[in-house]
């Protein structure tokens, strides 16, 4: 069964095991982040993706996708290049901009559910 065929559940985030997602060495400007996420549904064509994603303390640059995500858990500044700044944590919601070149600054280890339209 392909994540776009499953029936409707519920998962405990905070408590989600998750799979590695190595991150490309040009992206880590300081420390040892690393990433982890996983994918709960995917739609058949594939531009709609939703899943939990988690980074550990350090610095790291993204170009991002079109995203809405809620922090479950942690926090970060994040920058986007000549934008705002913003300063996030448990249960804020933070809505991304496909193309914006971004700097996550991750004070504490930071969980989030997402939602990715390509």
């Amino acid at each position: 069964m392909t994540t776009h065929d499953r029936p409707s559940f519920a998962v405990r985030i905070p408590d989600a095991e998750l799979e590695p997602e190595p991150l490309a060495p040009d992206q880590i400007v300081s420390g040892t982040p690393e990433v982890t996420g996983k994918v709960l549904w995917e739609s058949a064509d594939g531009t709609q993706v939703r899943g939990i994603w988690q980074i550990t303390p350090g610095v790291v640059t993204d170009t991002e996708a079109n995203e809405l995500f809620v922090v479950v858990s942690g926090r970060a500044t994040v920058a986007v290049e000549g934008g705002a700044t913003m300063e996030i944590g448990p249960g804020d919601a933070c809505v991304l901009r496909e193309g914006d070149r971004t700097t996550w600054t991750v004070h504490e280890t930071l969980r989030k559910a997402y939602h990715i339209s390509l």
